[in-house]
């Protein structure tokens, strides 16, 4: 079942390198009303930044594309970022969820997903192929006392 969200939002954009920083940015605007650190606000963004670029890189290496960002407010400070795209999709998500496997080129470190479970306590991942790529992230911040 379904936690009800305390608050959410939902943007939609294209598959293109600048649009990045704008999600990066959102989800900081967003995460905003949880009152995070500085370090959990650098992780939330570095995470974002990670599954958006995994989407435009591999989701959509030819074409331009819709990418989906979900963030949601859950019950107890939990923060709940949705990546999805409707691309190319992963055969074997295990093996993309190894450190240093990458679809990308030499350019690319294959980091990605390792970052996105370093900085978030929770990463899902589905995917079809030939239908496109779902990334689930949560992350439980710190209550602090208000002065």
């Amino acid at each position: 079942m379904r936690t009800k969200a305390v608050n959410e939002v939902t943007l939609e954009f294209p598959s293109q390198s600048r649009n990045e920083g704008f999600a990066r940015s959102t989800v900081a605007c967003f995460a905003a009303q949880l009152d995070p650190t500085l370090n959990e606000l650098e992780d939330i963004k570095t995470a974002v930044s990670e599954a958006v670029t995994n989407a435009i890189v591999h989701g959509y290496p030819d074409a331009i594309g819709d990418i989906l960002l979900k963030m949601r407010v859950l019950p107890g400070n939990v923060l709940e970022l949705t990546v999805k795209d409707h691309g190319r999709g992963i055969p074997d998500v295990e093996k993309a969820r190894q450190p240093m496997f990458t679809t990308g080129g030499e350019e690319r470190s294959g980091m990605g997903f390792t970052i996105m479970e370093s900085f978030m306590d929770k990463v899902a991942v589905r995917s079809t192929v030939n239908r496109g790529t779902t990334v689930v992230m949560k992350k439980k911040l710190a209550t602090r006392v208000k002065k």
